[in-house]
């Protein structure tokens, strides 16, 4: 547009030229002439005014040329104080906000389907998000966030009284019979084990016998019949759901859960092996081995795109999505949260975006704001070259249309 605005100055000038020879030979001349004397001074004219603009024209230094690099610092602060008057106060942000619905346009974008276009940008969120997941437990102390954690997870342990949920818990088990595997895995636990430490047991009761059953030998045998009365007893209590033993674990596992609840020597008891627990330094130990463990882990699935990670993310999102499109009170509050951030942004930290924007254009050298202004103006600019050629040399024919009647 530049150039096209320059070669029409040009045209205009070479009409004009062209056509002063030619005013005897018709009047007709006379129009011409005019038109391109009037058309080359008013594209001049507006030549000289927008370079003035951003320059010093043909580089002489005028008076009053150069307006934006000579006035730039007044220019940024001009620009920051209307910014700070018109988009940065409580009021505008408060009443723009109110007529938006945040968290509904948030829901539409995270529950739409994958065919629609939304869908390639949902993807790169939640690739993005996998990958920030990633830098962030690589960046963290992994100790101290382990500690953290286990300090959070205590401290909310702490204040849930374990004995009646426990109480509660060994109650609702056994009213739907959820406890006979149990009972029946102990049993069988304790056969494995009482075969595993036979020679333990026999050693045990040759201790204890009396030194002349020793010598007569009947010690083997009676380490034998108990052991087979031990056994007998195991398999008897296994097989039989209504065996006396195997009621009276039962009624020990009640009176337990009843105690559980409504005993406070019970229920003291159980709180503070728990917080003899917490404060184990094996459970801390352990503790730290799990979470480095799902640190680690958590690591290679946000950095392994076939983990599946990303696909579980996508569809925790469009759940998110459709609860904040349906559920009204959901985005009241939502909206009302954004509302409140961005006019509270707004109000504590309006004045240093407003001192960031001045600053920023301060710092810029006058080549780079001059290119900047002229870029963003763009072609209007050499518009308003074009226009005052074709404006000035139609006021020029008019003249001369004029003067020749008088």
């Amino acid at each position: 547009m530049r150039w096209t605005a320059t070669g029409l100055l040009a045209a205009m000038a070479v009409l004009f030229f062209t056509t002063h020879g030619l005013l005897g030979d018709h009047p007709a001349w006379g129009y011409v002439n005019a038109f391109a004397e009037a058309a080359m001074v008013g594209g001049l004219a507006d030549w000289f005014a927008v370079t003035a603009l951003f320059r010093h024209p043909l580089g002489i230094p005028i008076p009053h040329t150069a307006i934006i690099p000579m006035n730039k610092d007044r220019i940024a602060d001009t620009m920051a104080q209307f910014l700070r008057e018109n988009f940065l106060t409580p009021a505008v942000v408060a009443r723009r906000m109110s007529g938006m619905n945040v968290a509904k346009a948030v829901g539409d974008f995270l529950a739409a389907s994958p065919q629609q276009s939304a869908s390639d940008t949902r993807s790169r969120l939640t690739g993005g998000a996998a990958e920030l997941l990633a830098e962030v437990l690589e960046s963290l102390d992994p100790d101290r966030l382990g500690n953290q954690m286990r300090a959070g997870l205590g401290s909310q342990l702490a204040k849930i009284d374990v004995s009646p949920l426990a109480g509660r818990m060994l109650e609702s088990t056994m009213a739907d019979q959820r406890h006979t595997p149990l009972i029946d895995g102990f049993i069988r636990w304790a056969g494995l084990t009482l075969e595993d430490n036979e020679e333990t047991v026999r050693d045990i009761i040759h201790t204890r016998v009396a030194g002349v059953l020793r010598w007569a030998g009947l010690d083997k045998t009676i380490s034998g019949n108990v052991l087979d009365g031990l056994y007998k007893l195991l398999a008897e209590v296994l097989i039989d759901p209504e065996h006396p033993l195997r009621g009276k674990v039962e009624e020990g596992l009640r009176k337990l859960a009843t105690d559980l609840q409504t005993d406070p020597a019970t229920r003291e008891r159980v709180e503070e092996m728990k917080r003899d627990l917490m404060e184990n330094p094996a459970v801390s130990e352990w503790w730290m081995g799990v979470w480095e463990r799902i640190r680690q882990s958590l690591i290679r699935r946000a950095r392994d795109a076939e983990s599946g990670l990303g696909e579980e993310m996508r569809s925790l999102l469009a759940d998110l999505g459709e609860a904040l499109k349906k559920d009204e009170r959901l985005q009241l509050q939502i909206n009302r949260f954004a509302r409140r951030t961005a006019v509270g942004v707004a109000s504590r930290y309006g004045s240093e975006i407003v001192t960031l924007v001045s600053e920023t254009v301060k710092r810029w050298d006058a080549t780079t704001v001059t290119g900047r202004i002229e870029s963003a103006v763009g072609r209007d600019l050499q518009f308003i070259r074009i226009n005052g050629t074709l404006v000035g040399g139609l006021v020029g024919m008019t003249l001369h249309f004029i003067t020749s009647f008088l």
